[in-house]
């Protein structure tokens, strides 16, 4: 498939039985599914890669009876959190939770000379972050990421929280809203040391 095939023109090509494009969305597709899984319950690596397997397996064998997404990556990570839930709905704890730093290189881009420079900061930067995410109530936890990591527009993270417009934004708002008060208070406590 050319780089320059439209999202469009590679789902056709999928639906045909195309396996360059199959291969293409999975390439695609693969650190948003993990990186959202990973968010969603804390389970293994393995565990959200079997379920992110398990889409792909379902869209290839299914690939002539699915009509087109309007967005294939929300229509993906929806795939994905119902693949999660049912299987969670099944069994209590499917896989004992660990953390396995070997798939980071998942979402990470290819480090230059210039980001090797900032390596440090960047990953305080990014822990800090995560710190301050992981203190939110676990639905304002998958809002960000949602909105942020993921990039979806507030219609399609009501559906994949079953909420309305308004009311995912509002979620949004009051996660931003608790994340700034943290922040203005460790900006309060640091400040008193000088």
């Amino acid at each position: 498939m050319s780089i320059n095939t439209s999202k469009s023109d590679l789902w056709k090509a999928f639906q045909r039985g195309d396996e360059e494009a199959y291969s293409e969305l999975y390439r695609t597709h693969i650190k948003h599914m993990y990186r959202y899984g990973m968010s969603l319950v804390p389970v293994s690596e393995a565990f959200v890669l079997d379920c992110i397997h398990d889409v792909f397996m379902e869209i290839w064998m299914k690939r002539d009876r699915i009509t087109e997404p309007d967005n294939i990556k929300f229509y993906l990570l929806k795939a994905l959190k119902v693949r999660i839930l049912h299987l969670f709905a099944r069994t209590e704890r499917p896989y004992e939770s660990f953390h396995d730093s070997s798939f980071n290189e998942l979402w990470e881009e290819p480090s230059t000379e210039e980001i090797f420079s900032q390596q440090e900061e960047t990953v305080n930067r990014k822990e800090f972050v995560e710190n301050l995410i992981s203190k939110l109530p676990p639905r304002q936890q998958e809002a960000i990421r949602l909105r942020f990591i993921e990039e979806l527009d507030y219609d399609q993270i009501g559906v994949l929280l079953s909420i309305n417009h308004q009311s995912a934004k509002n979620l949004i708002f009051r996660a931003i809203e608790n994340m700034r008060g943290w922040l203005l208070s460790a900006f309060v406590i640091f400040s008193s040391f000088f």
